[in-house]
């Protein structure tokens, strides 16, 4: 088959869980295209040097400098309604064009046709929200509900049982009736031998939207640096050539290649992290969970419950 992959640009997640998808796609020798933008564009380049790529801009988002959100979203939102507008015409025009027998979207709201097989990837079918908010959650569980529904099919990566990895996030409402559970997605579920390095005790992963990735990067910066250890900062930034820098006993690096990074977050003692359900499917599957310390991302939500739900 021909099909479409396209990860939403909101940090590295949405195109790290995509890695283990496409590798199987690739194994049963179908075509693939990704369509994505910014760094997750970066990094599946990197991973899979050899598909094609369409360069397709995300929703627009910026998070605010201090714990709420609310306001940064409401800000953002036009910007989001009309980039999904602009995507579901983007694909309807590429349709018209070139045949593909399925179109895989994760997060993207927009990338479904009736001309063809659509699949939706998530694992938030309902949205946490604030706890003034509280009682607007099911009208966004209905409202994110009716983009599931313009799916062919639903995919959830978690289980079933006794709560899965996302908890509330896909197990509180009943499902809609074209989910379905597949299992938790991490691009460390084929890493080789599984070697590991020693050479931090402490490993940091730093990604999401800015400006709070950047202001997460320079606190761990401010904390480490004096340290006796040695601390490694992976920066979720992928570039065609790593930068590398070191600030006194902090060594921060853009990016690492899936072997590498999982050869360091198995060798460190400690493991700093954003609560991301993208990086608890990955620490899993190194079995390195219980090694990482989570700092949400102030006002997320959904990070704060995740870090609560995995404690």
């Amino acid at each position: 088959m021909k099909i479409l992959i396209c990860p939403l640009n909101w940090g590295l997640g949405h195109a790290t869980r995509c890695v283990p998808i496409i590798q199987q796609l690739i194994n049963e020798n179908h075509e693939l295209t990704i369509v994505s933008d910014g760094f997750p564009l970066q990094f599946l380049r990197q991973e899979f040097s050899t598909l094609r790529y369409i360069e397709l801009p995300s929703y627009p988002i910026q998070y605010s400098k201090n714990k709420s959100m609310l306001w940064s979203m409401i800000r953002c939102f036009p910007k989001i309604i009309s980039g999904i507008i602009i995507e579901h015409l983007w694909l309807k025009k590429l349709l018209k064009t070139e045949h593909f027998d399925q179109v895989i979207s994760d997060n993207r709201f927009g990338m479904w046709n009736k001309s063809t097989h659509s699949i939706y990837i998530t694992h938030q079918l309902m949205v946490k929200m604030p706890y003034y908010l509280k009682a607007f959650e099911p009208a966004i569980w209905l409202l994110h509900r009716t983009f599931i529904n313009k799916y062919n099919e639903c995919w959830i990566p978690d289980t079933e049982k006794n709560g899965g990895s996302s908890g509330d996030l896909a197990h509180k409402y009943p499902l809609p009736k074209n989910a379905k559970f597949i299992g938790t997605l991490s691009r460390f579920q084929n890493t080789g031998n599984k070697i590991s390095n020693f050479d931090f005790e402490t490993v940091a992963v730093v990604s999401g939207v800015e400006p709070q990735r950047t202001l997460f990067e320079k606190n761990l910066i401010d904390k480490y640096k004096n340290q006796a250890s040695k601390t490694l900062i992976v920066k979720g930034q992928p570039q065609n050539t790593i930068q590398k820098t070191t600030i006194g006993n902090v060594t921060l690096v853009s990016h690492l290649s899936s072997a590498e990074l999982a050869a360091y977050l198995r060798g460190a003692k400690k493991i700093i992290v954003r609560s991301g359900y993208s990086t608890i499917m990955d620490l899993q599957a190194l079995n390195c969970l219980e090694k990482a310390e989570f700092i949400p991302t102030p006002g997320q939500t959904e990070q704060e419950y995740l870090k609560s739900f995995h404690s």
